[in-house]
């Protein structure tokens, strides 16, 4: 997927691998997440079999190594091509290293999983306000782009609507349990 991903953000423009993964994670960062492990390895792969172009560029301001500018070629836009007249392999799949968590928080501290949704409400929340800001960039980007970054922007508030319920239904829970720990102590007293 990261292969064809790369060659969809080449059609817009010639970028260089640190800038693919930003913008991958600031932009799709909904659909999927990648690391500079994955990143480097797939230009490499797509410059050897001829489906992008790499152009080392001199810093003269700069101190380092040349900067690698990837472009896509001919053979790399037939390829993409290609892909996108096929039908997708999966339906969506939601891989959340969270929600792996919130499964098993039952057998864990309360307090602590409450913290934890507290820290997943503020982060959803400033992905929000970033996605929304977003939207107004996309809007000249075309139909495509302008949808999917609606689809983040929704899918971010849906979770976030999900977070804020799923904590005030905890609270309920854990009152409801505090109190009737407190009624079976009062009558063990009495």
């Amino acid at each position: 997927m990261l292969k064809y991903a790369i060659l969809g953000l080449l059609h817009y423009t010639d970028m260089h691998g640190y800038r693919i993964k930003e913008h991958i994670e600031q932009n799709f960062g909904h659909m999927w997440s990648i690391n500079y492990g994955q990143i480097y390895p797939n230009l490499k792969k797509l410059s050897n079999d001829g489906l992008i172009r790499m152009t080392e560029i001199v810093q003269n301001a700069e101190k380092g190594p040349p900067r690698k500018l990837y472009s896509i070629t001919e053979k790399g836009k037939e390829a993409f091509g290609q892909w996108l007249e096929t039908s997708p392999e999966k339906a969506m799949l939601l891989r959340d290293p969270f929600l792996m968590k919130f499964v098993f928080f039952g057998f864990g501290n309360a307090k602590r999983s409450l913290e934890i949704i507290d820290e997943q409400i503020n982060r959803y929340t400033n992905d929000l306000a970033r996605r929304k800001n977003n939207l107004k960039r996309w809007e000249s980007s075309g139909t495509y782009v302008r949808l999917t970054a609606e689809l983040g922007a929704n899918l971010n508030e849906m979770f976030l609507t999900w977070l804020k319920h799923s904590k005030k239904e905890i609270m309920a829970h854990e009152a409801k349990i505090a109190h009737e720990k407190a009624e079976t102590q009062t009558k063990k007293v009495a």
